[in-house]
């Protein structure tokens, strides 16, 4: 977990807009949202799978777009 001091004279705004900040770069919100329900192995793969393979179809398109 993403730890900030606080600084002398900061708001409590930048304050949290330097959580936020560090939370995301951290990447804790997507990894809570991925761990939110199980998910085994084999369906995992089988969605990374198809998130592959739309990128590709994807660049393909930009490619031909391009030419």
């Amino acid at each position: 977990m993403p730890k900030v001091v606080v600084k002398p004279n900061e708001s409590q705004e930048q304050l949290l807009r330097r959580f936020r900040k560090k939370v995301s770069k951290a990447g804790t919100m997507s990894l809570i949202r991925r761990r939110r329900w199980h998910v085994p192995k084999s369906e995992e793969k089988r969605i990374e799978k198809k998130k592959a393979i739309r990128r590709m179809r994807r660049r393909q398109v930009q490619r031909r777009r391009i030419s």
